[in-house]
């Protein structure tokens, strides 16, 4: 089985590999759906997913694009450990031999966490550094976009204003896409001649704390990280595609990991929740985030 629905309290999830099945397009693993009880219709493209992970890189320029989406295309095994957690499992990919692991599992009432390891199993990232990036396809929200505590920073920036609520929707696909932690400094480099892509595309803004949300008709979905180090925030306003019949784009919400120095046959790796429930004040959110990265 490519794929498998799971139930706990208000939610229900379709988890699958990269293979195509239905309505599903071929080439987007993840979370194919994600309903809650209190809603209408999945929060992800129904032909796409979300939790998506998309791209590995490493600075060369890549025009082939089984390369460029690598992930989506290389073989995955998917195997379900209990009612509520399924792990995918993809071998060293062809071009940047990572091996890697996705867990997910359904929590009371309203989370879905992710567990996610990988190993790079030859020396094929020549920057020092590996980029891994995953894509959530939001299905044709009112409101496009991502919001976050946020505040001054960048290298030599010593200003520690108080965090404010901080809004990210991007005017165009690779325009100021990427967002990244207050104390950030690693510049990665890229060889010339490249395509331009999200992970490129600098912000100027800065993230505190690492989430964000977003709204979702009466819903909103929130995503947590474990850590802020190597974690990057990232916006397009039509990643993906368009939505004929509302007459609007569908964007994405997305993220990457960073590893620099990273070293050959090392386990790396981090923790993700996401919570999907009816709207709720700001205050909530932050608590259900200060609660999470406490009980860790």
């Amino acid at each position: 089985m490519p794929h498998t629905t799971l139930t706990l309290a208000d939610l229900t999830a379709v988890i699958g590999d990269n293979s195509a099945d239905g309505e599903h397009r071929a080439g987007y693993n993840g979370v194919w759906s994600l309903r809650h009880a209190a809603g209408t219709r999945s929060l992800f493209v129904p032909a796409y997913a979300g939790l998506n992970f998309e791209h590995i890189f490493n600075g060369d320029a890549v025009t082939d694009s089984k390369i460029f989406f690598e992930p989506r295309v290389a073989p995955m095994n998917f195997r379900q450990i209990s009612d509520t957690a399924v792990e995918l499992h993809q071998p060293p990919t062809p071009t940047f031999h990572l091996e890697s692991w996705t867990r997910f599992q359904l929590v009371a009432p309203h989370y879905l966490d992710l567990t996610f390891r990988c190993v790079a199993r030859q020396h094929v990232f020549p920057r020092g550094y590996i980029g891994l990036f995953w894509a959530s396809y939001m299905n044709a929200p009112t409101d496009k976009s991502m919001y976050f505590l946020g505040g001054p920073g960048g290298p030599g920036n010593t200003d520690r204003s108080p965090a404010l609520w901080t809004q990210l929707c991007t005017q165009r696909h690779n325009d100021a896409s990427t967002v990244r932690q207050r104390d950030d400094a690693l510049e990665l480099t890229y060889a010339a001649g490249g395509r331009d892509t999200l992970f490129k595309s600098l912000s100027p803004l800065r993230y505190t704390d690492p989430f964000f949300y977003g709204h979702h008709d009466d819903l909103v979905w929130q995503v947590m990280f474990d850590r802020s180090d190597g974690v990057r925030l990232t916006h397009s306003p039509s990643g993906g595609g368009v939505n004929a019949e509302l007459q609007t784009t569908n964007p994405a919400w997305d993220f990457q990991f960073l590893i620099p120095r990273y070293e050959i046959l090392k386990e790396y790796g981090f923790k993700a929740r996401t919570l999907l429930r009816p709207r709720c004040p700001r205050a909530e959110l932050l608590a259900e985030y200060r609660r999470w990265r406490a009980a860790l």
